[in-house]
């Protein structure tokens, strides 16, 4: 393990709740805290790595991590704010086809979860045994006997 691995696994192990603690108050959101965290740890492994390890690597920790929450919120608020504007401007245009998804909503949720399961994304065999195991109520044993 090289000296920067092991520098940032011993910071990550010591500092790891107090960073946490400390992005959570200052961001409010528990899965942007730990995202933010992850993203600057996975940023120490290369950077540190290269440059070598700070002179504080919890400071440094820290506000990288800070700046991961900051850069995301502003991400979220920059298409929130596109979003809005999409949504005005396609109210502004008259004779606009109403979405066939939206025209028709499939109001039995058993149905919607039928096709959700049959998605053409997944293959086949997936489907099936989703199915299987999601609407008929079958274990995996039974399924798998199934398909032997």
């Amino acid at each position: 393990m090289s000296q920067a691995s092991e520098a940032l696994s011993d910071v990550f192990r010591e500092e790891h709740g107090r960073i946490l603690a400390t992005l959570i108050r200052s961001c409010g959101d528990f899965d942007l805290a730990e995202d933010a965290l992850q993203d600057a740890v996975a940023t120490a492994a290369d950077r540190w790595e290269r440059d070598g390890v700070p002179d504080n690597p919890g400071a440094w920790l820290t506000t990288a991590a800070r700046r991961k929450a900051i850069d995301r919120i502003r991400r979220d608020q920059r298409f929130a704010a596109k979003l809005d504007a999409l949504g005005a401007l396609l109210e502004d245009q008259e004779g606009i086809a109403p979405d066939p998804v939206d025209a028709h909503p499939v109001e039995d949720d058993r149905l919607r979860l039928i096709f959700t399961c049959c998605h053409p994304a997944l293959a086949p065999e997936a489907r099936l045994a989703l199915t299987l195991r999601t609407l008929c109520g079958l274990t995996t044993a039974e399924i798998a006997r199934a398909f032997l």
